[in-house]
């Protein structure tokens, strides 16, 4: 049987608390772009790859309930969320690929349809 690390559970971000491990087995559910940045900073998401998938549901978490009209002004707040997770593990390689795989897709899907 596996346990997943993190994944998406009734529009959060369900994560397992590595900081707890192994005495306690816990979950954190991030609602939103500063719970995510928090468990980044903290340690509670630990290896490359989890960042890096923690990172792109920040990204959606940061730009879902954007209300902009037009991608100009969408982007903006794209850019703030992708520039606010970055400072979340300055060091992490793999948070700074997903920050811009995030903005790629994001770019090349919103610039069609706003």
């Amino acid at each position: 049987m596996s346990i997943p690390t993190l994944k998406w559970s009734g529009n959060k971000l369900k994560l397992i608390d590595q900081t707890k491990l192994p005495l306690v087995f816990a979950h954190i559910y991030c609602s939103d772009i500063f719970s995510v940045w928090r468990a980044i900073r903290g340690l509670k998401i630990r290896g490359a790859p989890a960042i890096g998938i923690a990172a792109g549901f920040g990204v959606y978490l940061g730009i879902r309930n954007s209300s902009h009209t037009s991608y100009a002004s969408f982007k903006k707040d794209l850019d703030k969320t992708l520039s606010y997770l970055a400072t979340a593990r300055p060091t992490a390689i793999n948070l700074f690929w997903a920050l811009e795989r995030m903005r790629v897709l994001v770019e090349e899907n919103c610039n069609k349809g706003i």
